[in-house]
């Protein structure tokens, strides 16, 4: 009989001093287990993230900001959400780390290290937005399969990183290039490495537009790794799935890149509006790019109450995919008015902007304060959810915070 193996020294200390005091018979561990006490852990000490933060799965790990988290212009590591579909990659040594250039529509199959990446090519940084594209999923009827994220899967972070247009004019592109595919070091739920939990990708336009980076850097840090580190993919103004995180490999395809996450339903909606609860074929199905006009009231936090004859300051952010904001306003009657808001020019194109009201309120009572974003084509956000779809994408209906006057 194979002699039973028992964790090692060394990994016996390490867990003694996690702990904070002995574990007894702890020689008699078997290799490979994990104690209990270490087998739920605490993502907000994991990950670094505010106690306010709400967890919305641990497997994979999916967590979001409540609205007044995201007041900061910039938004801190410690307020940005999680959205991961596999398992965050267990070792990383960014010492050998590389990224792999291939795809029938590359001129080349190139191989670079970070150093060469950071070295060779120039640095530059963006604020930059990213939501999830399942951000208000909660709010459909039918429910949508899905985390059930409410309004706080959206940050906007600074990122430094190399611009990837650059990468791929040295690289060299074919002339039938039509899409960029990312390739990741995430491990699949299921632990099988021929799997991968998500591989997608964008139109070569947008890879070669100068907002889209290659970041090793976040709000003027490495990147965390819960966020991507060493090496993400950072497309502004896209659903986030766009932007892959632990970035080994890009993929340069002569056709619409076909990994996980690319197919099906999956960051698609229909391509015409259809009923609620409808079923739709896949070839009915148009891929989600630009996100839709949206805007968030940060401040004050929803329930506030003021005194009567005081006006309140509200202020927040708002976005629209590829455009800009063009005009913003708040109601205090349901929709019935609105109220023009002050908004700022984004700090560069793609980051969401900040606006901000002086709001009265004419008696005694409960209100509701709502915000509406219009965007630089003309289209303003729906004051009721969206059309219906799948996997409810897409919510960007008006933010609302309840408010008393006493």
């Amino acid at each position: 009989m194979e002699r039973r193996k028992f964790v090692k020294r060394s990994v016996l200390g390490s867990l003694t001093a996690a702990l904070g005091m002995d574990i007894v018979f702890g020689w008699k561990i078997p290799a490979g287990y994990t104690p209990l006490v270490f087998q739920d852990p605490d993502p907000y000490s994991m990950f670094g993230k505010d106690k306010q933060m709400v967890l919305l799965n641990d497997r994979p790990w999916n967590m979001e900001a409540q609205a007044h988290l995201l007041d900061d212009p910039v938004t801190p590591d410690k307020f940005m959400f999680i959205r991961n579909n596999g398992l965050v990659p267990e070792e990383i040594d960014v010492d050998s780390w590389t990224l792999t250039i291939d795809g029938e529509a590359v001129r080349q199959k190139k191989v670079y290290t970070l150093k060469d990446l950071k070295s060779r090519f120039p640095v530059h940084s963006y604020q930059l937005t990213l939501e999830c594209g399942g951000n208000g999923r909660s709010e459909f009827d039918p429910a949508a399969k899905g985390n059930q994220w409410t309004v706080g899967a959206v940050s906007c972070a600074e990122w430094t990183g190399i611009r990837l247009g650059d990468l791929l004019e040295e690289v060299g592109i074919k002339n039938e290039a039509v899409y960029v595919g990312y390739h990741a070091a995430d491990i699949h739920l299921s632990r099988d490495p021929s799997k991968e939990p998500i591989s997608r990708g964008i139109p070569i336009a947008k890879a070669m537009q100068k907002e889209t980076l290659l970041a090793f850097a976040m709000n003027g840090r490495d990147i965390p790794m819960v966020h991507g580190h060493p090496l993400r993919l950072i497309a502004g103004g896209w659903p986030a799935s766009a932007s892959g995180k632990w970035l080994n490999r890009l993929s340069i395809r002569d056709q619409v890149h076909d990994g996980a996450k690319m197919t099906g339903t999956s960051y698609r909606v229909p391509c015409n509006t259809v009923a609620p609860g409808e079923k739709v074929k896949d070839e009915d199905m148009c891929i989600i790019e630009s996100m839709p006009v949206k805007s968030l009231i940060t401040h004050p936090k929803s329930g506030a109450v003021i005194s009567n004859g005081k006006s309140l300051k509200i202020r927040g952010h708002a976005w629209a995919g590829e455009l800009e904001v063009t005009k913003m306003e708040y109601s205090i009657d349901f929709g019935s008015t609105w109220t023009s808001c002050t908004i700022n020019q984004p700090p560069n194109r793609l980051a969401w902007q900040r606006f901000e009201a002086n709001v009265a309120f004419p008696k005694k009572g409960y209100y509701e304060i709502w915000s509406r974003a219009t965007d630089s084509n003309g289209v303003s956000q729906p004051m009721v959810l969206p059309g219906w779809n799948p996997k409810g994408y897409l919510n960007n209906a008006c933010h609302r915070i309840a408010v008393k006057v006493s």
